[in-house]
């Protein structure tokens, strides 16, 4: 099953080539912005964004990223460890 998984943006590089940091339940993961991105990486701090393998794949707001995150703890049994597990 593929999943995607909200994350909040909490480091950003230079440029959006490099990589950004997203935490998921306490644990930072680095992420490809590049597809989110559309000025400078610094605007991308504190946003919460949908991770898929690694990559940022949209924008969310943050009711919408909570919402996400209990419909996958309810509905599909995951756990916010077992999430993080799913955008490595």
């Amino acid at each position: 099953m593929c999943l995607g998984v909200p994350a909040k943006i909490v480091e950003v590089g230079d440029d959006v080539h490099q990589l950004a940091y997203a935490e998921v339940s306490g644990v930072k993961r680095a992420v490809n912005i590049s597809m989110v991105c559309e000025g400078d990486p610094s605007e991308l701090l504190d946003k919460w964004v949908l991770i898929h393998v690694g990559f940022a794949m949209s924008i969310l707001d943050e009711q919408e990223a909570q919402d996400t995150l209990d419909a996958l703890q309810h509905v599909y049994g995951v756990t916010l460890e077992e999430a993080d597990d799913a955008i490595r």
